[in-house]
């Protein structure tokens, strides 16, 4: 959800300073949506990563999950998916109603389609013959759709036009959540060699991947505090708009913490870590820019 917050929030600074209305239901709308999709996605998972053995191999070692354990059926959770994906759809249509009739039917479109690339994307992920995450694929295509397409298409949601500017805290974020896989995948770095997931993690290997890991949680900020100084807030005056860094602190302490680690397994901690992180500097930025 932090992407949604971003964009949407971002997107209601740039309405606010041009005396422009700014839509609460379609923030509303836009949540319930990319809940959804992150349900769908974690169902999917599930069932993908189940019936193909890879939870098999890592149960003991990690979480257990509802089709390896055996506390639901493929089938059932096979059904989830599908009853998950149909209900994403729908609330994607409603969203995108509200957001663009009647006045943007050709964007009512394109995004009609996105939204259908952002279900296939949470579907595809473990399901199928060849899901792109056992192909080393799955952080270029949360980079794309947690961040360029969360913060940059809720921001179009409201305001009908584009900066390129966007793309910066767009990053940011799609980075963060990248982060969250990175170490999910260097948790599981062992198992997956078993059972054949080729994670981007596999191939760098454990080492190139923490230094890919402390790439990923250091470069957001920065991006963060590029796009501030672009849009010339600090000559403004608007200095609150930077509280956002206080954020540098908790995360420099976690990198340390994260290159300490010496044992995949051990990774399990920081993954609901950065996750939060991810999450106030969001809120922390949507409030600055906004509220103060």
């Amino acid at each position: 959800m932090s992407g949604i917050i971003l964009g949407a929030f971002l997107a209601r600074w740039r309405l606010v300073e041009e005396g422009q209305f700014w839509d609460w239901q379609v923030f509303a709308l836009a949540m319930l949506v990319t809940l959804l999709y992150q349900v769908l996605s974690n169902f999917a998972n599930d069932y993908g990563d189940g019936v193909k053995g890879t939870d098999q191999l890592r149960n003991q070692e990690a979480e257990q999950r509802a089709v390896a354990s055996g506390k639901i059926s493929a089938q059932q959770m096979k059904n989830a998916v599908w009853i998950t994906a149909g209900l994403s759809l729908l609330a994607t249509v409603a969203l995108l109603y509200k957001a663009f009739f009647p006045h943007f039917i050709q964007e009512f479109w394109v995004f009609i389609g996105l939204g259908v690339a952002c279900i296939l994307a949470a579907i595809g992920y473990t399901m199928g013959k060849k899901p792109y995450g056992y192909l080393g694929l799955g952080d270029m295509m949360v980079f794309i759709f947690f961040g360029l397409v969360s913060v940059g298409g809720s921001y179009f949601l409201f305001t009908k036009e584009w900066y390129w500017d966007i793309l910066l805290p767009a990053s940011a974020i799609g980075m963060m959540s990248a982060a969250v896989l990175n170490l999910n995948n260097m948790r599981d770095i062992e198992s997956d060699a078993l059972s054949g997931k080729k994670t981007l993690a596999l191939r760098l290997g454990f080492r190139n991947a923490m230094i890919y890991q402390m790439v990923l949680l250091q470069l957001p900020l920065i991006l963060i505090l590029i796009f501030l100084m672009m849009n010339n807030l600090h000559i403004q005056g608007k200095y609150y708009a930077f509280i956002v860094m206080v954020m540098l602190f908790p995360t420099a302490g976690l990198r340390r913490k994260i290159l300490q680690t010496k044992e995949p397994r051990q990774l399990d901690p920081f993954l609901k870590q950065v996750g939060i992180i991810t999450l106030v500097m969001a809120v922390l930025m949507a409030l600055g820019l906004n509220y103060f």
